[in-house]
């Protein structure tokens, strides 16, 4: 077997390399991959990142499984893509990644479905956000919606901080977009 990794991170070395012990696998190819991956035996690292150009790749090289590694390509769709075109990967579809790459639509599917969860109000406009946090008791915990890269989840403790965290996500847009909502 032929079998794609999609991701650049220690997941995603650790699933190439084992995925590569497995006697039925003939090849790894690892996009982008990293150094880590270079080096493993039956791995190939193929650096490209844009979603058509690797379908393209899995097609001309025959590729038999994708494994998705991180959030991003699950949330472009990467898994309803290949599906689309014929190739087997393994991973939610766009709308199941949901749950996983937005924290408000992860928290009204609780709310709507009765899983137990913490209060939480959603903003999508500074102002508004901000006059919430005037009312709000502290310890206050603020998440921007989309994927941050582990860093979109902060605990204020005061005022102050969480007007700060708040500007940082919603105005200067440290996530590029990821922060607009909360």
């Amino acid at each position: 077997m032929k079998v794609m990794v999609l991701g650049s991170g220690g997941r995603e070395h650790v699933l190439a390399k084992k995925i590569a012990k497995s006697p039925l696998c003939s090849r790894v190819y690892v996009c982008p991959g990293n150094v880590g991956t270079q080096m493993e035996k039956k791995c190939q690292n193929v650096e490209i990142e844009e979603l058509d150009e690797i379908i393209n790749f899995a097609k001309g090289e025959s590729v038999d499984l994708v494994v998705v590694g991180p959030e991003k390509y699950l949330m472009l769709g990467a898994v309803d893509r290949f599906r689309e075109n014929g190739i087997k990967i393994f991973g939610p579809s766009k709308k199941a990644a949901l749950l996983e790459g937005s924290k408000a639509y992860a928290k009204d599917f609780m709310k709507r479905y009765g899983v137990k969860t913490a209060f939480y109000e959603t903003f999508d406009d500074f102002k508004e956000a901000k006059e919430y946090l005037s009312n709000a008791k502290y310890p206050i915990v603020i998440k921007a919606d989309g994927l941050a890269q582990g860093k979109g989840v902060v605990i204020c403790k005061n005022n102050k901080e969480a007007e700060d965290t708040l500007y940082s996500f919603m105005v200067d847009d440290i996530f590029k977009g990821s922060g607009k909502k909360y």
